[in-house]
């Protein structure tokens, strides 16, 4: 036996071995995506007389004005076919070498060999090109409405985007080296990384984020002392120990959005919100929502204020013996705050003193980012889910936010886990990010329907709970963080929206930074400044180019406001006195229960 033979054995076993292996794999995810309910097509991708009309305006333009077509095209032509023949005279004089590369930066294409290897930097130059030229055709049509174009355009860069080189594996420098240096484990590590998702979704591809053995609800997340000290069918609320010897008067209700779960502002010690505000002498209570199941498919927004807000809101004034509540609302939670506000003004009711709002829309008359996902086309195909199904499970929404951020959030995790084999990183916040909950049907359709698509709570009028609701019927002092580069709920939106309130005391707050990073920015860190003006809310960009520049983190100012309505300092609060003895220990048991489906 030769020294070459005998090297090789063992590789020819592991080979083996993968490829039983990849066999085995290959028949689990087949018989994972037979679980699969069949898509509705309506909920996969816009109607596709979008594309129609695209098509349309193309050719409009084509025949009106065929000097600008043909300009374009003779371009994109021009600039591919003299980098194919630069690519040429490379390989003819011998060189191993690609030709000049004059395509920008783009972290995607790090890989230095996708500058300097002629074939890699052949494929991705081509793929830029081609990407260039298919952003101006679609910014070239004119003749489309300004909604249909921003929502070809958003649909467009998706299918580019899809079709990155980054995204296969014989395009891929990285992958195909890391399967040359294990000797195609990677890849085999890589289909079970798939087939773990695909199982886990039953049938569905939900990339995962975070490492979930890294993390526990209560173990090292949402770690903040407290109590459960009511419960009912809708959440669970969560009052939590005090660490001071005083606190203010007033106490504080913190409603999270239901669409995920509370401890985004509980994730560790040093960047927990929920920790900070009960370090400043605050008596804190936050709403921990069920994640619901199909027996709550006629739970509309009415049951959510009605059962929720005001319910809550009543349990913490019983509890401490106040008359009134600073309250919080975090994105679509602030959006039904502000409804309960309403409601409340309605009836004559002071229960809430004053109003802060987490990055909140109530004016839904330019949607921002989002948008591209509230025409009827997608709704129309959630209501038809959630009328079968009783909920729209946690996974549309997930999706569809993982959408606004493809490259960060499915291509570019999909590529480590699926081609390099990589475990998921142990991260707490794309670990919250894929603890998604499920929404009831009829609340949902409320939602998107009555407010996002019909915008009525700021055009005209919201029926809830018997009454019809304006934004003008918000009248406490409020406080509004929005942020600068939220890709959810845009800044300028969330401002629109503010400066229709009835309140005469409105306080507006524009941090650094997006949806999640914005808010939850510690001042320990100093990461994101924020912008602060006291002049009236008239225009965005107006009191944008008067607000003045403050480094950190807002809290310490928004802190400062709220101590103005929080009364004086009394005894501290515990947890399970005032008459609600504690149910269990904080973050409770709605936060890790797992609903049927």
């Amino acid at each position: 036996m030769t020294t070459s033979e005998y090297d090789d054995g063992p590789k020819v076993e592991a080979l083996k071995e993968n490829l039983a292996r990849i066999e085995e794999l290959t028949q689990r995810i087949v018989s994972a995506l037979a679980q699969r309910d069949t898509p509705k097509p309506e909920l996969q991708a816009p109607d596709h007389s979008l594309f129609l009309k695209a098509s349309a305006a193309y050719w409009a333009e084509a025949m009106n004005n065929p000097s600008k077509i043909l300009e374009h095209q003779i371009g994109y032509w021009g600039k591919t076919l003299k980098h194919y023949v630069e690519a040429q005279e490379a390989l003819r004089t011998g060189k191993l070498a690609a030709p000049e590369d004059h395509t920008p930066d783009d972290r995607r294409f790090s890989n230095p060999l996708w500058k300097t290897h002629p074939y890699f930097n052949f494929v991705k130059q081509q793929y830029l090109m081609a990407s260039e030229a298919v952003a101006e055709a679609v910014q070239a049509l004119d003749t489309v409405d300004a909604r249909d174009k921003k929502r070809i355009e958003y649909f467009t860069q998706q299918i580019v985007d899809m079709m990155s080189p980054t995204n296969f594996l014989a395009t891929n420098p990285d992958a195909l080296a890391r399967a040359v240096e294990t000797e195609g484990e990677s890849l085999v590590k890589g289909l079970e990384n798939l087939v773990r998702d695909v199982e886990a979704n039953r049938g569905e591809l939900l990339v995962t984020l975070a490492d979930r053995d890294a993390f526990r609800v209560g173990g090292n997340l949402a770690t903040a002392p407290g109590k459960v000290v009511f419960r009912n069918r809708l959440f669970e609320l969560i009052q939590y120990a005090p660490t001071t010897d005083e606190v203010h008067r007033t106490p504080m209700v913190l409603f999270p959005p239901w669409i995920n779960k509370f401890y985004i502002l509980d994730l560790k010690p040093q960047n927990s919100f929920i920790r900070w505000v009960v370090d400043q002498g605050y008596t804190l209570f936050v709403v921990s929502w069920v994640n619901p199941d199909a027996s709550y498919a006629d739970v509309g927004l009415d049951e959510y204020v009605d059962e929720g807000y005001l319910e809550a809101i009543r349990v913490a004034r019983e509890i401490t013996g106040e008359k009134q509540v600073n309250a919080i609302g975090y994105c679509i939670a602030g959006t039904t705050l502000s409804l309960a506000l309403a409601l409340l003004d309605k009836r004559k009711d002071k229960s809430v003193r004053s109003a802060t709002f987490f990055t909140t829309l109530t004016d839904f008359s330019d949607q921002g980012e989002v948008g591209v996902f509230l025409d009827n086309d997608f709704v129309d195909g959630i209501e038809a889910e959630v009328t079968e199904k009783g909920i729209l499970q946690s996974h549309f929404m997930t999706r569809t936010f993982s959408y606004l951020r493809s490259k960060d959030l499915i291509y570019g995790p999909a590529i480590r886990s699926y081609m390099m084999g990589e475990a998921p990183p142990a991260f707490d916040l794309l670990y919250w990010n894929g603890d998604g909950t499920n929404l009831p049907a009829r609340m949902a359709v409320q939602y998107l329907r009555g407010l996002c698509q019909a915008d009525r709570f700021a055009a005209d009028s919201f029926t809830l709970c018997g009454e019809d609701l304006s934004i003008k019927g918000v009248k406490v002092p409020v406080c509004a963080i929005a942020c600068e580069t939220d890709h959810i709920a845009a800044w300028k939106s969330s401002f629109r929206g503010v400066a229709q309130m009835g309140s005469r005391s409105k306080t507006f707050i524009l941090s650094e930074s997006g949806h999640i990073a914005g808010i939850v920015n510690p001042p320990s860190k100093r990461k994101y400044g924020h912008y602060l003006s006291d002049g009236p809310l008239d225009d965005p960009d107006a009191w944008r180019a008067r607000a003045a520049y403050h480094e950190g983190s807002w809290w310490p100012h928004w802190e400062g406001w709220l101590r103005k309505r929080s009364g004086a300092k009394v005894p501290a609060r515990q947890p399970g006195e005032g008459g609600y003895p504690a149910l269990c220990d904080a973050p409770g048991t709605y936060v890790t229960a797992v609903p049927e489906v």
